[in-house]
This record gives structure tokens, C-alpha cells and sequence, in this order.
């Protein structure tokens, strides 16, 4: 079972007891958060798609550590004219582990016109 989930901006594919990185989140570490912007779910061949989310589909997570990421460096300059400007950026980042998918829960049938009309 898979999901693909909305997690601070960006979309990630997760499955149960996978570690990802991702944005700094405003949890402690160790704590437990739920992510709700469920965009699809698989469970063994059988595909939800959400519209743009589905729903009753969540994700649960905990919260490892809070981490910085490799350094980028952003180097600037024009040719000739003697303009140099170095620069470096590191992405702080949070690590967390996938402890749960839940589905959408089971999924109501239609009622038909002869169910409703016995139930009268």
C-alpha cells in the first residue's frame, strides 16, 4: 500500500516504515502529525484518486529530528566587468517515518430506488 500525499508544498510517494525528508515542520521531535492531502492511494492494485483530494484518506507520521540539508552554492558574476557574488543556501529540513495509512474508510453504496422504497 502506497500513498502520494501533500506534505509542506511538495508531493511525496510513502509507504508504511519509509523515512522521508522534507520542509521544516513546526512539530517537536517525536511527536506524531497527520497529514491529510491525500492525492492518491493504492492498496494492492485498487487506485483512488482524489479530487483533488480524498477524502477521509489520511497519513500518519512522527517526527524524527530536525536537520539542515548540503550546502548550495550560488555563484554569480558577469564577465568583464569585474562582478563576483558567492552565495550559499542550506535547506532546513525535518526528518520523519511513515507509521500509517489509513483509507478512506469503507465506502457507502448508493441506495437504490427499490432499497428506498422497501425501507418506506
Amino acid at each position: 500500500m502506497y500513498a502520494i500525499v501533500e506534505i509542506a508544498g511538495q508531493q511525496f510517494k510513502v509507504s508504511k516504515d519509509q523515512k522521508v525528508y522534507v520542509h521544516r515542520l513546526a512539530s517537536e521531535e517525536g511527536t506524531k502529525v497527520t497529514f491529510d492531502k491525500v492525492l492518491l492511494l493504492d492498496d494492492n492494485g485498487n487506485v483512488t484518486l482524489g479530487a483533488p483530494a480524498v477524502e477521509g484518506a489520511s497519513v500518519e507520521a512522527q517526527v524524527l529530528k530536525h536537520l539542515k540539508g548540503d550546502k548550495v552554492i550560488v555563484f554569480k558574476k558577469k564577465r568583464r566587468k569585474g562582478y563576483k557574488k558567492k552565495n550559499g543556501h542550506r535547506q532546513s529540513l525535518t526528518q520523519i517515518v511513515i507509521s500509517g495509512i489509513t483509507g478512506a474508510g469503507a465506502t457507502k453504496k448508493k441506495a437504490t430506488k427499490k432499497a428506498e422504497a422497501t425501507e418506506e
